[in-house]
């Protein structure tokens, strides 16, 4: 083979190898151009989806529908089924239409207690003084009841006062924190703070005691938080207590006719 021939066949040879190297490229171009045109079936927003919506509840009403879409126009963590939120809760609004994406979602402690509120349940905040709300023993998710003495008016000059249980079974949300460096609760005048989680009847409730609370006469604020049994926990019978009840209580006949004769 001559010099010249050789060149043309190596020539020919890479000509073919071109051909060849420019017919896969064009396959694989327009299969990936057929593939991204491909429809694929992706969930979107039924509703308007608020921030702190579990994915239990978004399946369970009813507030995702199926679509198909171009593969191109997926969104990043784009679902196809509710099964990949269910355990989720939605970290922020997804508005209706959008399609859902595990972006918009996390674990429930990312959302902290506002997980936690459904319905009428609210969370309230109370500030007071450490022996108040049971800073340093308190926990969150101890459950406690309110208990005040409230000065309903005055008889023959003096001032009338009941004390009862007026809220039970609160939940605490966010129990006081203890800051000083040995973990105990400071001598000083500052006050800690507690969340409860409440209904809405009971927050005006919460409300008007806290407000009305006879502080003058109680160095601890006239109300006071108490811990529930973690198991078991039970109601005595309700009763308001006054002057009268607790004096007399468990007295004989004769003792109580002694107290009304002032003897």
């Amino acid at each position: 083979m001559t010099y010249q021939t050789r060149n043309i066949v190596i020539a020919i040879g890479l000509g073919l190898l071109a051909a060849v190297l420019t017919l896969v490229y064009v396959t694989s171009y327009r299969k990936h151009v057929q593939q991204g045109q491909q429809q694929v079936g992706v969930l979107v927003a039924a509703t308007d989806i608020p921030a702190g919506t579990s994915g239990e509840a978004i399946a369970a009403g009813h507030m995702l529908k199926r679509v198909t879409v171009p593969r191109t126009a997926l969104v990043p963590g784009a679902i196809s089924s509710a099964d990949q939120i269910t355990r989720l809760v939605s970290t922020d609004e997804v508005m209706a239409g959008e399609q859902v994406s595990t972006r918009r979602f996390g674990d429930a402690t990312e959302l902290g207690v506002r997980a936690q509120l459904r319905g009428t349940l609210r969370a309230v905040q109370l500030s007071a003084a450490p022996t108040q709300i049971l800073a340093g023993t308190l926990r969150a998710g101890d459950h406690v009841d309110l208990v005040a003495n409230m000065s309903v008016g005055s008889s023959n000059g003096v001032s009338q006062h009941y004390d009862r249980v007026f809220l039970r079974n609160l939940l605490v949300l966010r129990a006081p924190t203890v800051t000083d460096a040995k973990g105990s609760i400071s001598t000083s005048n500052q006050r800690y703070t507690v969340m409860l989680e409440v209904t809405d009847s009971q927050s005006s409730k919460l409300m008007f005691i806290l407000r009305n609370s006879d502080a003058n006469t109680s160095p601890d604020g006239g109300w006071a938080l108490e811990l529930r049994p973690v198991t078991n926990a039970a109601n005595s019978p309700e009763a308001v207590e006054s002057l009268n009840t607790v004096l007399l209580d468990g007295l004989s006949a004769s003792e109580r006719s002694r107290v009304s004769e002032g003897h």
